[in-house]
């Protein structure tokens, strides 16, 4: 029997990490009876997740941040490794590629935002905090772009593997949403209305947490991965002679 590596795991561990840290940080925050912290703003009683991160709680963001960040860039990095071996459907066209690339590029500009907002914190540096929340965001929010359209390139050659399609609809919603959020979280921000901002914040960050789970299951087919010849593709069915996965329809 061949041992398969399950790289599915590799976002499960990125998104236990990051929802265990943002729960443990909530509720250490309510059990200390939510304080009002220096970073506070004028009538302001809800924490952002960056006020608890620049208190005592510091540690605990810096390396939660990295674990999710790294392993989240693994899942990215091997989803591309998997689809180049052919244990996923293979990327068809350059430009596919060029997507995957692209999509590779932003997630580490949010990765290096994510990373450097949890060392360069609210209280001492929120200036540069701000800058690395732009990065951390949109990093990810603009990967997040690229990678949904890659699996539209995709569900055209690969009309019968539904888990494209499913993936595709999924990663959409993720970025419609996410980025109503982010507006209504920067207009809140920008016009102190401090604890509609947080709040917003905190549903930003749990929503982030889905996106990350829903690299489970593009990583999951290779599981269960064999090839004949060739022909057998892991994203859910057979490739059969005569270019029959040159399908016309987009999803």
């Amino acid at each position: 029997m061949t041992f398969r590596f399950p790289y599915y795991l590799l976002p499960v561990i990125s998104a236990c990490t990051w929802l265990g840290m943002l729960l443990a940080m909530l509720i250490v925050w309510i059990r200390q009876g939510s304080p009002h912290y220096i970073t506070f703003n004028e009538n302001q009683t809800i924490a952002y997740i960056s006020d608890i991160g620049a208190q005592g709680l510091q540690p605990l963001f810096v390396a939660g941040s990295v674990v999710t960040t790294i392993f989240l860039d693994l899942s990215i990095a091997a989803e591309r490794w998997l689809r180049h071996r052919g244990k996923l459907a293979r990327n068809t066209t350059t430009f596919q590629k060029v997507l995957v690339g692209l999509s590779i590029l932003f997630a580490v500009v949010g990765t290096v935002g994510l990373i450097c907002l949890s060392i360069f914190d609210t209280l001492r540096h929120p200036s540069l905090h701000r800058l690395f929340l732009l990065f951390f965001i949109g990093g990810y929010v603009i990967s997040a772009i690229f990678i949904c359209w890659e699996y539209q390139r995709l569900g055209i050659h690969f009309r019968q593997h539904r888990i494209l399609r499913h993936s595709f609809w999924v990663k959409l919603i993720f970025i419609l949403v996410e980025i109503v959020l982010a507006i209504a979280f920067a207009v809140t921000m920008y016009k102190k209305i401090s604890n509609t901002a947080a709040v917003l914040e905190w549903v930003i960050s749990l929503i982030f947490t889905l996106w990350v789970v829903s690299f489970a299951m593009d990583l999951w087919p290779a599981s269960k991965a064999t090839q004949h010849s060739g022909l057998e593709d892991a994203d859910g069915g057979q490739l059969e002679n005569g270019g029959k996965e040159h399908g016309g329809v987009t999803f």
